[in-house]
């Protein structure tokens, strides 16, 4: 079923199945994180990823950075900035199709027309694949939600992205394998669809 949870609703539940990874959760909305409060191995921070004080605050001493959007040319440049400032070398990126116009066929039409004007999104991406930081950007397609179903694949930078969709649930299974094993798509552009649904476009529309 599609819904409009976030990625991190399923993210955090499933990092915290692993005791010896420490969360750092940072948000200007801390009240949706309320019920982790008590949680040992959860550091909550209020801020705002505009703010570069509050950022340094949040990012410093952090093995891996997991940045919930990329969207904002700032605010990316922003945390790359951050991140160099203070020794932050991992980054784990969730973005969006059709940077590099890599959407074929006539699901590329379809998403075209719904994303409209790509700049923003192109410049944005561009401050992370020209950072220099260790980072893993992922071109995610359609998300939506569906229990039980966490199947996705990879496709490579340069590869036609045909996929049309692929849930929130694979998303926080990847980039929980990307924490567990760091090196994993290390300097890498990924794209990220689940298998089988090349259709003209997403099952949910």
């Amino acid at each position: 079923m599609r819904s409009f949870q976030p990625i991190s609703q399923y993210l955090i539940p499933r990092l915290l199945s692993f005791p010896e990874i420490q969360l750092t959760l940072f948000s200007s909305h801390v009240q949706v994180l309320k019920k982790y409060q008590k949680t040992n191995n959860v550091t909550i921070i209020k801020g705002n990823w505009r703010n570069s004080d509050e950022l340094v605050r949040a990012i410093t001493g952090q093995d891996i950075v997991y940045l919930a959007t990329s969207q904002f040319e700032k605010t990316n440049r922003l945390v790359v900035k951050i991140m160099k400032k203070v020794g932050g070398e991992r980054l784990i990126v969730a973005g969006g199709l059709g940077i590099y116009d890599e959407v074929a066929g006539k699901f590329g039409e379809w998403n075209a027309n719904m994303m409209g004007d790509y700049t923003i999104y192109k410049n944005a991406a561009a401050v992370i694949d020209n950072s220099g930081l260790n980072y893993t950007f992922l071109r995610m397609t359609w998300l939506y939600d569906q229990d039980g179903n966490e199947a996705f694949e990879i496709v490579p930078k340069g590869e036609p992205l045909k996929g049309t969709q692929v849930t929130r649930q694979a998303i926080a299974k990847l980039v929980t394998e990307i924490i567990q094993e760091p090196t994993k798509y290390s300097k890498q552009n990924i794209g990220v669809v689940e298998p089988d649904t090349e259709w003209d476009k997403p099952s949910f529309y």
